[in-house]
């Protein structure tokens, strides 16, 4: 049964991530990104990490992809926008200041995290602390915003970028040879 549950979700997974490289429709691709992020929390379920799979569903395809659906519907995919035209006179000079002062948080969360980065902790604590049912939780807590602080903010880097790149992807030319 485990073998065939491996497959499904490891079909899935693979038949999603096609879908997102393959799709034209930037609608169908994020639906297709929807099936390989269940396909996942399917394999988390069958690693006995539950909490695992729900955060999978409920943040990367309850917030992450509805996300992605809410900027794709408000650019309308359907217009053709001709790309040589900037809608704001001034938006390249804010974009790179946005990006200097991105840049500027990102190094100050690695600055003040130095010192944690070079302490490992021993990892989970014990299944059982006590009376706190929730003493695995809080550990994974603050694990992750201790020890792995930088690789949590390089995550939030990330989504912002798929965020643009989604705008970018949306966005339909017009005229030839534009790139």
């Amino acid at each position: 049964m485990e073998l065939f549950v491996f497959t499904c979700a490891s079909i899935m997974v693979l038949v999603g991530a096609l879908g997102v490289i393959f799709r034209k429709h930037p609608v169908h691709a994020a639906l297709s990104l929807v099936l390989t992020l269940f396909g996942i929390a399917v394999l988390f379920v069958a690693q006995s990490a539950e909490f695992l799979a729900a955060v999978q569903v409920i943040v990367y395809a309850g917030a992450i992809v509805i996300l992605f659906l809410f900027v794709i519907m408000l650019l309308g995919v359907d217009k053709a926008e001709d790309l040589r035209v900037e809608p704001l006179a001034s938006q390249r000079w804010i974009a790179a200041l946005v990006g200097v002062g991105m840049v500027g948080l990102l190094s100050a969360a690695v600055v003040s995290s130095a010192d944690v980065l070079r302490v490992r902790g021993d990892g989970i604590a014990d299944p059982v602390a006590g009376d706190n049912p929730d003493a695995n939780i809080e550990q994974l807590a603050n694990t992750i915003f201790s020890d792995y602080v930088f690789a949590f903010e390089i995550t939030s880097v990330l989504l912002v970028v798929a965020v643009v790149g989604t705008v970018m992807l949306a966005r339909r030319r017009t005229g030839k040879g534009l790139a």
